[in-house]
């Protein structure tokens, strides 16, 4: 298994010889408007050829925030490639966009040899969604195949029930967390930061952690630092990956 990290939760995977584009944020620097400042999102270039991420045999998209999801990646993008999705708002934003083959996991699927199962989040405290409904819901995915490591894509969440379920009923080898602790003004994080790294590695002991969604969003507060930082002072660096963009690692 290969995951390329692209920029921010945008990840490349090979799969048993599957590609697999997870959230494709395709835009250039500065290509919209930042989260919680004047500052343009991305804050930074893409490195890996927009060549190398437009011929993906699958598709995933956790949830359809412009992080996620860009006018880019929409205009860009086969219109025949599978497009994994969380519900019928998020199929028909996709569809809308000319895409003919959107799948909605809402039960195991298994492509080309691939299987995918939905797993849940939350995209704040119950605090931060009665303030901010427009966050809507998010997913996480599961990946896995016969020959390959169990990977577990936990998406945009903060630290929750739904996180620890994943984690105990999917046993994953690999797990991808979404670690800016992003904030929105007036409001508590969005997503999970450098300490939550720490407790995933608690109950997932055995488990590498690969910290992604970082330094490309004006919201996001936890750098790459922060997370190396804090692996080293709780003795667990060995378990803990934080690749640059552009940074392929092997599992």
């Amino acid at each position: 298994m290969k995951i390329t990290q692209v920029r921010n939760a945008t990840l490349l995977l090979e799969v048993g010889g599957i590609r697999i584009l997870v959230d494709p944020m395709l835009g250039a620097r500065g290509s919209q408007p930042g989260f919680a400042s004047e500052r343009r999102n991305p804050l930074v270039d893409l490195v890996v050829p927009l060549a190398d991420l437009l011929a993906p045999d699958i598709v995933v998209v956790t949830h359809t925030h412009s992080d996620h999801w860009d006018a880019a990646a929409a205009a860009l993008l086969p219109r025949e490639v599978p497009v994994l999705v969380q519900h019928a708002e998020d199929a028909a934003v996709i569809g809308d966009a000319g895409f003919t083959q959107v799948i909605v996991l809402d039960e195991q699927t298994t492509l080309g040899g691939v299987t995918f199962t939905r797993t849940g989040g939350q995209h704040g405290s119950d605090a931060t969604l009665a303030a901010a409904p427009r966050l809507g819901e998010v997913m996480g995915v599961v990946i896995a195949h016969s020959a390959e490591p169990t990977l577990y894509v936990a998406g945009d969440t903060v630290y929750h029930p739904a996180v620890e379920a994943a984690l105990a009923a999917h046993r994953p080898d690999v797990v991808v967390l979404n670690t800016g602790e992003a904030v929105l003004p007036g409001l508590d994080p969005i997503l999970m930061g450098a300490e939550d790294v720490v407790r995933v590695h608690g109950l997932a002991p055995d488990a590498r952690i690969v910290a992604v969604h970082m330094e490309a969003l004006d919201h996001c507060t936890v750098t790459r630092a922060d997370v190396l930082a804090t692996a080293e002072a709780q003795g667990i660096t060995a378990a803990v990956h934080v690749p640059q963009d552009g940074q392929t690692l092997t599992f």
